[in-house]
């Protein structure tokens, strides 16, 4: 049973998300996907979104990071 509780939590580790090299924010995965958790103000603007893959969330936290309209 315990091996099960160990790879429950490998499955549910925090991705952390990078513009530049340097972290904004972390996706967890959730039962629609992907939730982006911002860490840095740049990236405030995705906090909370939820995205299909973790490469989406990237994506759209760089446009944040550098300026663009990610929501």
């Amino acid at each position: 049973m315990q091996e099960n509780s160990i790879s429950r939590a490998e499955r549910l580790r925090p991705i952390v998300i990078e513009v530049g090299g340097e972290p904004q924010g972390v996706v967890v995965q959730d039962t629609e996907g992907y939730r982006f958790v911002a860490v840095k103000l740049p990236a405030f603007g995705v906090d909370g979104h939820h995205f299909d893959s973790i490469e989406i969330a990237h994506e759209a936290v760089a446009q944040a990071v550098l300026g663009g309209d990610a929501a």
